[in-house]
């Protein structure tokens, strides 16, 4: 904080060193009392300890942050700092898709966070790969109505969309930073996958534009996002062709698929539908859409937990490299003590607290059709910009997001090469002017959960504006 002496003549006419002394000693309390008045603040959303948590050494926040107050409309995050020296560490944001769905549940439980949950849904145990072993990472639920995140404007559930959330994100980001100052200025990027494919890049666009006009208190360098929603049509055709390609599907329903679907409109044809349909249903199989080659979850009874749209078509998901991780969260979130421990359900919503919102999925209002020119935005602001697929998934795959990227014409600066993690193949690269594409060999759509190690070596690489290691 700098304060400004308006008045120095006032020093020199103070007739006794005591005054001066004193004088200064106040300039000294002010900063001292508002440091303390912020770390106040911090303090109440301090985690000292999570039921059934290992012990750890470094430090746990969660809690609210209101985006709205005539709303009532509060989002719950959860931050981890890095396990040595934070204060040298980035800072990174974590988003999971849906539209609808939680950040905890997800990337904080089962991907990158600290912990994973036991079956019995009661206990934790530590991640060897996490992220804030390189990073601060702080998990955000939103739109408001996903997880612990909640509105008290009903309607606000009905009418969320793409732009209400890069703007509530944003807002929650400013007020969140002015929680937490020693985060001012410091090195930020935002991941995610899945629909936060729209949330990332959107917010990056919301952060790029507010610093044109403000100081830069939150450091945007970059952004990386995996299996990631980009482009309607792209994403629709590289669906469709992943699926025949990897013999889901028939001939037969290869062509009508592509002959009736018209992947650049909102609603779908009923042949469209018809054709989708009888290929999900009856020639898929039972299988793990999210991770095509691993075991299905047979004893869970949340067979909807988990949602992405296909153009009007809504597919579900019991899936994880555990397949059953998903029953252990809501397990576990669900405990009284364990949101007691996170400061969340402090107004006691009415609903149970659950991975994903159906309310929101099926009232999702607005959608930009593709976010590939805000990319040719961002690229050309000179942020770093990656994008990574793990190749079993058939939900949002490899092959979509191969199509997306070809479409932005980029000067190809390293061509496609292997890429290695622990002397194996962890995947294949080609780096452009501007942007990384990355596949993650083995993964499904949640890349850290199926290849933790594998996803680790990515973040690093990320990290460090390096290249993956050839050998």
């Amino acid at each position: 904080m700098r304060v400004d002496i308006k008045y120095p003549n006032l020093i020199m006419a103070s007739q006794t060193k005591g005054h001066v002394l004193f004088f200064y000693l106040c300039l000294l309390i002010i900063p001292i009392s508002l440091t303390l008045a912020v770390n106040k603040e911090q303090e109440l959303d301090r985690i000292l300890g999570l039921p059934g948590q290992p012990p750890v050494t470094f430090s746990q926040f969660s809690g609210y942050v209101t985006v709205n107050e005539k709303h009532g409309r509060a989002l719950f995050y959860w931050f981890t700092e890095a396990t040595t020296s934070p204060h040298n560490k980035p800072l990174i944001l974590w988003l999971n898709g849906g539209p609808g769905c939680s950040s905890v549940a997800y990337g904080a439980s089962e991907e990158i966070g600290p912990f994973r949950i036991n079956k019995t849904g009661s206990s934790l145990y530590l991640n060897q790969y996490a992220w804030n072993r390189e990073a601060n990472i702080l998990f955000l639920e939103s739109p408001a109505g996903v997880g612990f995140s909640y509105t008290n404007t009903s309607s606000d559930l009905k009418n969320s969309g793409d732009k209400s959330t890069a703007q509530d994100s944003l807002i929650f980001l400013l007020r969140w930073i002015s929680r937490f100052p020693q985060y001012k200025y410091r090195e930020f990027y935002i991941a995610g996958e899945s629909y936060a494919g729209h949330y990332v890049p959107q917010l990056a666009k919301k952060i790029h534009d507010y610093n044109k006009q403000n100081p830069h208190i939150l450091n945007l360098k970059g952004f990386i996002v995996g299996n990631a929603v980009t482009d309607n049509y792209y994403d629709g055709v590289g669906t469709v062709t992943y699926w025949w390609s990897h013999s889901m599907i028939s001939d037969k329903s290869y062509k009508s698929i592509l002959k009736y679907c018209n992947f650049t409109e909102d609603k779908t044809s009923k042949k469209c539908d018809n054709a989708v349909s009888y290929a999900v249903n009856h020639e898929f199989g039972n299988i793990d859409q999210y991770s095509i080659y691993t075991p299905t979850c047979t004893t869970s009874h949340n067979n909807s937990l988990r949602h992405i749209r296909f153009k009007g078509s809504i597919l579900h998901r019991i899936s994880g490299y555990d397949p059953c991780t998903e029953d252990y969260a809501e397990k576990y979130f669900n405990h009284p003590q364990v949101q007691k421990a996170l400061h969340a359900n402090v107004t006691r919503i009415p609903y149970k607290w659950t991975a994903c919102s159906d309310v929101l999925i099926k009232q999702w209002k607005d959608s930009d059709v593709s976010v590939l020119p805000i990319y040719k935005e961002l690229i050309a602001a000179g942020l770093r910009i990656w994008v990574f697929s793990g190749d079993t998934d058939s939900v949002v795959p490899v092959t979509a997001t191969r199509f997306s990227v070809n479409h932005l014409n980029l000067t190809i600066k390293t061509h496609w090469y292997p890429w290695y993690s622990r002397k194996q193949v962890g995947g294949w690269t080609e780096v452009y002017d501007g942007l990384t594409f990355a596949t993650v060999r083995g993964a499904g759509h949640e890349v850290p959960l199926f290849q933790p190690e594998r996803a680790y070596t990515l973040l690093k690489t990320f990290l460090a504006g390096k290249q993956l290691p050839k050998s």
